[in-house]
């Protein structure tokens, strides 16, 4: 990636997240919160990490942009305003099928399995699975 190049990890969460909406799927996003920036309600943080709702009914006013998520959600029936910068963003997966995309950390390409509960399990190695075909 050029420094001129602009992140490619907001775009795809944003056409992840509309992808799940036109399939009547309930968006939620992983977020690092050990990244400066993070406000979410510290009392739903469990290992470092919180999953969040971002559908249309649960998160109001939400803004999907270039610089982070934000929107206001209630949470244990006290509104609270959620502010996470893009870069916490660690994956997006639909609730009903688990089936999204995972982020490496600081990369902007997807990366690991579409189920979510994998962000927990080590990688088993780094060696590619492709072969060369000739």
């Amino acid at each position: 990636m050029t420094s001129s190049s602009k992140s490619k990890r907001p775009y795809l969460i944003r056409a992840m997240h509309e992808w799940m909406g036109d399939n009547g799927h309930t968006p939620h996003i992983v977020i690092d919160t050990t990244l400066d920036g993070v406000t979410v309600p510290t009392e739903h943080i469990k290992d470092e990490k919180i999953i969040l709702n971002v559908s249309h009914s649960a998160a109001h006013n939400l803004k999907l942009t270039n610089s982070g998520v934000s929107f206001r959600a209630r949470f244990s029936g006290v509104p609270f305003d959620v502010w996470v910068p893009i870069s916490s963003v660690m994956g997006i997966y639909a609730k009903e099928t688990g089936q999204g995309m995972i982020f490496s950390h600081g990369s902007d390409q997807p990366d690991g399995p579409d189920d979510p509960e994998e962000l927990e399990k080590p990688r088993s190695s780094d060696r590619s699975h492709l072969k060369v075909v000739k």
